[in-house]
């Protein structure tokens, strides 16, 4: 009887072994498996039942695991996409700490823009190019320099660009200027070349088109974000060509200028050129290329659905506007009548002169704002 239940013994803790020897955990009474999460090696298939999990073992590993215990948990895992840069999502119990507006104000992908500003000053000035020449005095114009003249400059420009980074971009701007125009009142040399008189001006509008390649930088890095983080200042710099063009003008001359101080001595010698007046000189405009560039600082801040506004104050130099160099000039004389007076004659003077220039270097300072459409 006693070899009996001895050999029961042995025959039950014989089969009792490989079970115990393959379980992840010893099996107790009452133990609970931490966050009922079981690691198993890999390769592992686990077929799951209530009171009893069976693991299958690859044919590479004929060991069978069995462990008491409940339904085992999946562990947790971080799956998909993690939330973008600025979101309030969270994956996992993570989230980003950047604000959401960083991503709001990041300059991203190809966008259109267009603005319009305000010239507020108007710096250069126009001048007689021939002012030194021999004879210079006998062609009215400005030969002590003159400020442009302006109305209300209101420059319009027309913007495609992208975005290299968050922080900086490119893009090509078509800008026009108009508006301006030579000085209404000049001074002029008299017909002696010793004094200058005021003469007026008609005509002479002038018009500026300017293409340039600009690149804008982001300092938010050294400044940081503006008005609580919802503006973000940037600098800008641009160089290309402007075609600037000066119309047709008049320069009215309206003085009378003695030739003989004596009319006495003309007395018996009719037709003698005794003076000059009315003086009219038609100056040809002219359209040229010249080099330019500007210099912009601004804040930019998001108005929603893709669309951005940048506030700016620019300096733009346009380089020079210059004539064709050719005047037309037209003047009424006067004529000794041969009794010690003078009549007007029967027609005018008229002269021409080429490659006699005025010419004069524009540049402008604009304070504005552009609307940029982002794709």
């Amino acid at each position: 009887m006693k070899k009996v239940s001895i050999s029961a013994v042995l025959t039950g803790f014989v089969l009792a072994l490989p079970g115990v020897a393959g379980a992840a955990y010893p099996v107790y009474q009452n133990y609970q498996n931490p966050q009922n999460v079981i690691a198993y090696p890999a390769g592992y298939q686990q077929n799951t039942t209530y009171s009893r999990t069976t693991v299958n073992v690859p044919a590479t590993n004929s060991r069978v695991m069995t462990v008491n215990s409940g339904v085992a948990a999946q562990p947790n895992r971080v799956t998909g996409a993690l939330p973008k840069v600025g979101s309030t999502a969270v994956a996992a119990g993570r989230q980003y700490y950047q604000p959401a507006d960083y991503d709001r104000l990041a300059d991203s992908g190809l966008y259109v823009g267009l603005s319009a500003a305000y010239t507020a000053s108007v710096m250069g000035s126009i001048k007689s190019d021939y002012a030194s020449e021999e004879d210079a005095y006998v062609v009215p114009g400005a030969f002590a320099a003159a400020d442009f003249d302006s109305d209300t400059v209101i420059p319009l420009q027309l913007s495609v660009g992208a975005a290299i980074n968050s922080d900086l971009r490119v893009d090509f701007s078509y800008t026009r200027y108009s508006g301006l125009s030579y000085p209404d009142n000049v001074y002029t040399a008299d017909y002696t070349g010793r004094a200058s008189v005021p003469a007026t001006v008609e005509g002479g509008a002038i018009t500026a088109n300017a293409t340039m390649l600009n690149i804008y930088y982001n300092i938010d890095s050294y400044t940081g974000y503006l008005a609580g983080g919802s503006m973000r200042p940037y600098v800008g710099l641009g160089v290309g060509i402007s075609l600037n063009t000066i119309a047709d003008y008049v320069v009215y001359d309206k003085e009378y200028y003695p030739i003989v101080d004596d009319l006495g001595v003309t007395v018996g010698n009719a037709g003698v050129l005794t003076g000059i007046s009315d003086i009219y000189a038609y100056h040809n405009g002219g359209t040229n290329e010249q080099l330019a560039f500007m210099i912009e600082g601004g804040i930019t801040t998001d108005l929603g659905g893709g669309i951005k506004m940048d506030f700016f104050a620019r300096y733009a130099n346009l380089g020079r506007v210059k004539t064709s160099g050719s005047i037309v000039l037209s003047q009424t004389e006067w004529l000794s009548d041969g009794y010690g007076g003078e009549v007007t004659a029967d027609y005018d003077s008229v002269y021409h002169y080429t490659n006699w220039y005025e010419s004069g270097r524009l540049g402008l300072v604009d304070v504005g704002a552009r609307l940029r459409l982002q794709f």
